[in-house]
């Protein structure tokens, strides 16, 4: 398992795209980027990827749904990655918004959701919110999550007792996350630091009996359903 994620530290990658050129093109815009990522392996097939998250273990992978072998070959690999319990974060690249594309990306293990139409400053700054644990998704594509969790397995209301225990801070802190905030946007809005607002968190996952930040932010958002 990876450690404890500090800011400033490298960020190992593996990049799984359609062919060499585009795994050359990202790895030198994220070379260019200078934002402490190092790319330790450029793939094009499902099978040297498994093998390369089995020996070098990267902390995330960015994944193409369009590889070498189909144009939604990338899905298959995810499903692999997650069978494996892999340590490593995955992070989907689209070339389309379709919204059965997106749900079953995050369902097959994708912990953030990159358009190939976006900049690189979108990728970059997902790149460090899913290394550092948090789930990269706008308030549209997390709508289509959650409908498709409603619809596959209904989500019981949560417990009204439950959610009175928790104080006053931790309340405060479970809006920000129901809101989509990250946890330094949190901290920002409360005036408190990271540290201080994850060890909210735990105490809060405790109380509700959840384990995830998804979800925590599908429990708040249930709470009046």
């Amino acid at each position: 398992m990876p450690g404890p994620y500090e800011p400033y530290s490298p960020v190992t990658l593996m990049i799984t795209e359609a062919n060499r050129m585009n795994c050359q093109l990202i790895q030198d815009a994220l070379r260019r980027g200078r934002r402490r990522l190092v790319v330790v392996a450029a793939t094009i097939e499902s099978s040297q990827a498994l093998s390369v998250l089995k020996e070098q273990q990267p902390d995330v992978a960015i994944i193409s749904m369009r590889l070498l072998s189909g144009p939604v070959d990338g899905l298959e690999l995810l499903r692999s990655i997650h069978a494996l319990a892999s340590s490593t974060r995955v992070i989907m690249l689209l070339e389309s918004r379709e919204r059965e594309l997106v749900v079953d990306a995050f369902r097959f293990g994708a912990r953030g959701v990159v358009f190939r139409d976006e900049p690189l400053r979108i990728l970059t700054k997902c790149i460090h919110a899913v290394r550092s644990g948090q789930i990269w998704i706008d308030s549209l594509h997390l709508e289509y999550v959650m409908e498709a969790l409603r619809k596959a397995m209904p989500f019981a209301k949560p417990d009204s007792s439950a959610l009175a225990r928790l104080t006053t801070r931790e309340r405060d802190i479970v809006v920000g996350i129901g809101e989509g905030l990250s946890n330094r946007d949190v901290a920002k809005r409360l005036n408190l630091s990271e540290h201080t607002v994850r060890n909210y968190l735990q105490h809060v996952f405790d109380k509700l009996g959840v384990s995830t930040r998804a979800e925590l932010m599908l429990y708040w958002l249930r709470r009046a359903s």
